[in-house]
């Protein structure tokens, strides 16, 4: 077999190294656009907004450290601070929903329990009990109203 097919192996080693490289560039070809559409379409896929509300209610403890907000009112477009003394109402509200409140370790929750509060936080629609997370906690009476 001699020199010359000597040089046939050598050549077809460059040949297969060759067609190995091409491949790496094909493939590399290949996924870049994919991973571009994918970064493109999760920047333009736009996250979901939870807004902040208000809701007045009764506040019960459904069980240890389990909060809930009872005969509450809907809830409203609010900002995350505690409402003026003009926005209390007189007379305590009396709605038919129901929300389980997050977030309840940095209010002294205990305080206002079976009564009549104004609730405002975030808020996250959800099956079957919507929730909210608190931003802050504002007495409307000392008793709860009974649910419409």
């Amino acid at each position: 077999m001699g020199a010359g097919s000597d040089r046939q192996g050598r050549e077809g080693g460059k040949g297969r190294e060759a067609q190995r490289t091409h491949r790496r560039y094909d493939t590399h070809a290949m996924t870049g656009p994919i991973l571009l559409a994918a970064a493109i379409a999760a920047q333009a896929a736009t996250p979901s907004k939870v807004d902040i509300v208000s809701v007045t209610g009764c506040l019960k403890e459904a069980s240890a450290n389990t909060w809930t907000l009872t005969a509450a009112t809907d809830p409203v477009p609010s900002s995350a601070n505690a409402p003026a003394a003009k926005d209390i109402p007189k007379t305590p509200p009396a709605g038919r929903n129901e929300f389980r409140l997050i977030g309840v370790s940095e209010f002294n929750l205990p305080a206002h329990k079976d009564r009549t509060v104004i609730v405002k936080g975030l808020y996250i629609k959800a099956t079957p009990v919507s929730r909210l997370n608190i931003t802050s906690v504002t007495d409307v009476a000392a008793s709860c109203v009974a649910p419409k």
